[in-house]
């Protein structure tokens, strides 16, 4: 008995796989706060200015940026606590 021979249909071909190019950022946004709100009132125990979180956001900005220095100056690419 002989066999049948099945169908077949055109495949498609295959996709290329688009390449992926990093976005360039057209418009800066505004920094977010690094420190949250809520945390540095329940932390304050009393009543905390608006002025105070830029103030204490800019400071653990500045403290970062120190201790990524430090790091960076030892050969290093990770922070570690004894960087502050």
């Amino acid at each position: 008995m002989a066999r049948k021979k099945k169908k077949t249909t055109a495949r498609k071909p295959a996709r290329k796989a688009k390449k992926k190019t990093a976005k360039r950022r057209t418009s800066r946004k505004p920094l977010e706060m690094i420190i949250s709100k809520s945390r540095t009132k329940n932390a304050a125990g009393i009543n905390v200015s608006g002025d105070f979180y830029v103030a204490l956001d800019g400071a653990v900005r500045e403290l970062i940026s120190s201790a990524e220095r430090r790091a960076q100056d030892n050969g290093r690419k990770t922070l570690r606590p004894y960087d502050l």
